[in-house]
């Protein structure tokens, strides 16, 4: 059976299989350009989790194999594609005629990175080979400025590919970085929620000059700053002031900071995001905390989870953020998925229903943004329905309704 029809019916026993299976599951198994193994292998990484990338590339690094070096350059293209760049996967092998980059990745903010993959640095690295394919592809226009190189190595151990680095024409042109460092940098982007975050680690990967590290104490303070934030929401929920005065009881008055456990509320996450891919008949790959996309980008999710209060007149809070009605509008079909501790159920609201009753939501606005409140309650027939405050009415979500649970 071909790999993506297998992966379409037997996930978890994909997921269960070693690289070196999954290569020979694609196409005819003959990893080469241009061949359906290529092209199925690629598909596939679009599509698995991080953690199972890591473990490929631990893999690759670990043992020899036949196309060992090639799948780890597929692998490595696909790791900065999780880090928001527009990848264009190059060539296994050169040829008299093509260029012979790694791949090329483009970042939401218009620098061009040529990428160059080895799987270790035991030998020379040819940099003027390496220059001379960003200088073609400039001269092509395949490629705009500004652009830079990125060695990406397959362990940590670069003294002697830094010291050539340093040593030639093409220092202020040229980084370097080891696949860990690289997976490293993709998880501080999924556990965050703001996106200047990823801008600040895309920042990292591009030349920079370090006589002068404001911009390097920026990039890693602004990383700081939201995961420290990120692991706060996660870990602790705190009922909000401005939820308390819509709730308009007196009960409801805030008695101090209540914990969840961050691992408990990211594992409810995931049921809901499994269960709305089940029903959607995609498979999600993460883009940060609470946002989740395929892998062409169409189809896109934006999930939070509650536990249930049990002061005031709403057992279910929520904040929904312009950054995510942001996200949500760039795809082709997108929901604002909803999970709630204490039920194994959730609900996805398709984008265009919430949005026509986002007038009819409170707000709060801080330094940063203003958010919208999502308050859920319980109807006399148990079902579940969002309130619209300046309307006064309710909006029901049991049409939204998604089991966590596979029948």
């Amino acid at each position: 059976m071909p790999l993506l029809a297998f992966w379409e019916s037997n996930p978890d026993e994909v997921s269960q299989t070693s690289i070196e299976q999954i290569v020979a599951m694609a196409g005819d198994g003959n990893l080469r350009d241009g061949s359906l193994c290529s092209s199925e292998l690629r598909q596939y990484l679009t599509q698995a989790d991080t953690s199972k990338l890591a473990s490929y590339v631990e893999h690759c690094l670990s043992n020899s194999f036949a196309k060992g070096g090639q799948v780890f350059q597929d692998l490595v293209n696909e790791l900065g594609r999780r880090l928001d760049f527009k990848v264009t996967n190059g060539r296994y092998q050169g040829t008299v005629n093509a260029i012979g980059f790694d791949g090329i990745w483009l970042s939401p903010e218009g620098h061009t990175i040529v990428a160059e993959v080895k799987t270790t640095d035991a030998y020379r690295i040819p940099l003027d080979t390496i220059a001379s394919y960003r200088r073609k592809l400039l001269d092509n226009s395949e490629i705009t400025e500004p652009s830079s190189i990125l060695v990406l190595v397959g362990r940590q151990d670069t003294g002697e590919l830094e010291a050539q680095i340093r040593g030639s024409r093409h220092a202020w042109d040229i980084r370097v970085i080891s696949a860990d460092s690289l997976l490293k940098l993709i998880q501080l982007k999924e556990n965050s929620d703001d996106s200047e975050t990823g801008r600040k680690i895309r920042s990292l990967l591009t030349p920079m000059e370090f006589t002068r590290l404001d911009s390097l104490v920026d990039a890693m303070f602004t990383t700081a700053t939201d995961v420290e934030a990120t692991i706060i929401q996660s870990a602790v929920e705190k009922t909000d002031t401005t939820d308390v005065a819509a709730s308009k009881e007196p009960s409801a008055t805030p008695s101090g900071w209540e914990f969840t456990d961050g691992a408990v509320l990211d594992a409810k996450r995931g049921k809901a995001i499994d269960a709305l891919a089940r029903r959607l008949g995609v498979k999600f790959i993460k883009k940060s905390r609470a946002l989740y996309w395929d892998s062409a980008h169409e189809t896109r999710v934006a999930c939070s989870v509650s536990k249930r209060y049990t002061r005031g007149s709403y057992p279910y809070w929520y904040a929904y953020h312009p950054q995510w009605n942001e996200f949500l509008g760039e795809g082709t079909r997108s929901f604002f998925l909803l999970g709630c501790m204490d039920q194994e159920t959730a609900y996805a609201i398709p984008l265009d229903v919430l949005r026509e009753h986002l007038a009819a939501l409170n707000t709060t606005t801080t330094e940063r943004s203003t958010y919208w409140h999502i308050h859920l309650s319980e109807t006399s027939s148990s079902s579940i329905a969002l309130q619209l405050p300046k309307t006064s009415r309710q909006l029901s979500l049991e049409d939204f309704r998604i089991p966590l649970e596979s029948s």
